[in-house]
């Protein structure tokens, strides 16, 4: 199978979604990579690394998608793409569509077969493309909380674990997923007070088990949020339904009564947010401030810190880029049942719940969509 590898165009991406041993891996597998040139920089890798591993190095990136019969990318096709995206054509990328209306409507327009990471997800609830960039996220979430905390950033001048004789910043954490428990370990090592608010029971107890003492994890209600957000001075938002729209939970009253210059971040902008104050932002251009909140909501974190998070995603995308690509998207999908729940549309059909529940549109069953796509379409 003749697969694309190509430069990301979101804003400050730094990411690639394969590295030259994943490469290497699928070359050994018989199959064609074509990689753009210069796809690879910004994490470090150069054409000649991309090329010393089996790849093609294609200048012109229209036709790597012409000849591709499977797009491998980090995020989603950008509006300058989407043209490019034709029917039966393999997409594999974060797409977060159940936040994205245009490009939702442009992948069902051309026909295309949309894998989703964030959807991907195993019989036991795990999400195994998704988990790795939300630790980078959860870890990257306290970093950037400790920055904006300073006064020159804007922040109410406070170090995030305080010093002896001085009290710590406080830290509410929602959600105690992935996202949730890598920020709230790396709130606890650098000494602040934290608080984790999740609904699941079991969750609570887990994280009661294996956190470190001044992480409390707590029942969340509407009472108790807040309760909590008036004590916080950083809230990072952590909550995910994988492939739907996140819940707007937090209220512009609510982030009015915290304190001037307290710092939240929401993860979850991607699927819509948590914040009602909240909309995307970028690396270069990272937060605003509204009535004297600090709010930070780039959608890509992890894009940053591109020597950290390419390794990672590729080590999770790989076994399910190589299924494809080795067994053919009907047997692939029949075959696992994770891999099953990453497919979002077919055919300009969708196939994932969650997306079609967000928009109020109608939803084809997998193998339904499957059966629709004529033989040429199949790649």
């Amino acid at each position: 199978m003749y697969i694309g590898v190509i430069k990301e165009h979101r804003p400050d991406e730094y990411r690639v979604a394969i590295t030259p041993s994943g490469v290497e891996t699928l070359v050994e597998h018989g199959h064609q990579i074509l990689v753009e040139s210069g796809a690879g920089l910004g994490s470090g890798f150069n054409d000649s690394r991309y090329a010393a591993a089996g790849a093609v190095i294609v200048p012109d990136v229209a036709e790597i998608w012409e000849r591709s019969a499977m797009m491998v990318k980090v995020q989603e096709p950008q509006p300058g793409e989407y043209s490019a995206m034709r029917p039966g054509q393999i997409i594999c990328a974060f797409f977060h569509l159940a936040g994205a209306p245009a490009l939702l409507q442009a992948v069902l327009d051309s026909g295309c077969v949309a894998v989703a990471y964030e959807t991907i997800e195993t019989p036991d609830g795990r999400l195994p493309v998704l988990a790795p960039m939300s630790a980078v996220a959860g870890r990257m979430a306290i970093h950037q909380a400790t920055r904006f905390l300073e006064r020159s950033q804007g922040g109410r001048g406070l170090l995030l674990g305080g010093v002896p004789g001085v009290e710590p910043a406080t830290v509410l954490i929602l959600g105690g997923g992935v996202v949730g428990s890598s920020a709230a370990r790396m709130a606890a090592s650098l000494g602040a007070r934290v608080l984790i608010l999740d609904v699941d029971p079991e969750r609570i107890h887990d994280l009661s088990d294996r956190m470190p003492p001044n992480v409390v994890p707590l029942m969340s209600d509407r009472q108790k949020l807040q309760e909590t957000i008036l004590a916080a001075d950083v809230v990072i938002s952590a909550v995910l339904t994988p492939g739907a729209r996140t819940p707007q939970l937090i209220t512009r009253n609510m982030l009015k009564r915290m304190q001037p210059g307290s710092v939240v971040i929401d993860v979850d902008i991607n699927q819509g947010g948590t914040l009602e104050t909240a909309h995307p932002t970028t690396h270069s251009r990272p937060t605003y401030e509204l009535d004297g909140v600090i709010h930070y909501c780039v959608g890509n974190m992890p894009g940053a810190l591109p020597l950290t998070a390419t390794p990672a995603l590729t080590g999770h995308t790989l076994p399910y880029v190589l299924e494809l690509a080795n067994q053919g998207l009907q047997q692939a999908i029949n075959n696992d049942p994770a891999l099953c729940k990453g497919i979002n549309a077919i055919a300009g059909h969708i196939t994932s719940p969650p997306v079609a529940e967000a928009f109020g549109r109608p939803l084809t069953p997998v193998e339904e969509a499957l059966s629709l796509m004529t033989p040429e379409n199949f790649s």
